[in-house]
Parts: structure tokens; sequence; C-alpha cells
């Protein structure tokens, strides 16, 4: 018996194809996006996190509680040391 692929079945194909190419690329960006957390974290970023004011954070930064980092007058703060303080 033969079997003949028509020009809608290729339609059909290639439209699966590319959905399916949309998707795995969407997936791949969001793990991208989601393993890529930064290790640093600005000081309104812990502010906003912990719910602390600005003197707070100064207080972690100065009995050094927490590492941080000094870039062009912004202080960053290290993640893991936030979330083993207070989560």
């Amino acid at each position: 018996m033969e079997e003949f692929i028509t020009k809608d079945d290729l339609r059909q194909f290639g439209l699966l194809m590319a959905n399916t190419v949309r998707t795995a690329v969407a997936e791949a960006l969001e793990l991208k996006n989601t393993d890529k957390e930064s290790e640093w974290m600005k000081s309104k970023d812990v502010r906003r996190l912990l719910d602390i004011s600005a003197g707070s954070v100064q207080n972690l930064r100065t009995s050094q509680k927490v590492r941080f980092k000094k870039v062009l007058g912004s202080y960053y703060y290290n993640r893991e040391d936030i979330h083993k303080l207070f989560l």
C-alpha cells in the first residue's frame, strides 16, 4: 500500500516542529534564568527580601555577619549568607 505525503501534511509537521522548538527554547531560557541567580544581592534587594531598614543592612555589614563587596559606591551582599542568617 502506497502512502503519499501531501503539502498539508508537511505544513502540519512544520507547525508541530516549530511549536516543539519554541517550547524547548522557552524551557531552556527559564532554567538558565533560575540557575543563574546571582550570588550577590544589592542592598535594596536585601532590604526588600528581609523587610528590614537600610540601617539594619549596614549593621549586618559592619558586624561582618554577611560577606559584602563595594562596587562603584554600591554594596552587594552574599546571597548564601543572607539565606543562612534569616531564611
